[in-house]
């Protein structure tokens, strides 16, 4: 089955050059592509400080990224509330919210592993 993605194909001298996609599905393409063991994970500076400080990495990810509980938990698709007890210390989410957070947020759930 064909899903409709709304893409956008840009062409160059009469033949298609570029194909232009919904971010969110590109985001979908790229997490389910990558092999986490051969991916690089990286972390901002201010993320891992926020994080040695005793922010939870989706916390420290969600400040860093200027995101509101409300913005992340709506992207993300869960409530403000439960979004809000994943952030505290010691929590420990189930991995398709993970995946959800990581997703709503451009990132590797990985990034998102404490």
């Amino acid at each position: 089955m064909i899903e409709h993605t709304d893409t956008q194909i840009i062409e160059y001298g009469g033949k298609p050059a570029f194909a232009v996609i919904p971010w969110e599905k590109y985001q979908h393409l790229i997490h389910n592509q990558m092999d986490p063991d051969e991916a690089e994970i990286e972390f901002p500076h201010e993320v891992v400080a926020a994080n040695v400080m005793g922010d939870s990495l989706i916390k420290a990810w969600r400040e860093y990224l200027g995101l509101t509980q409300e913005e992340l938990a709506a992207k993300a698709g869960i409530r403000q509330p439960a979004l809000a007890r994943l952030e505290k210390p010691g929590a420990n989410p189930r991995a398709a919210t993970l995946k959800k957070l990581a997703v709503a947020m451009g990132i590797l759930v990985e990034q998102l592993r404490d």
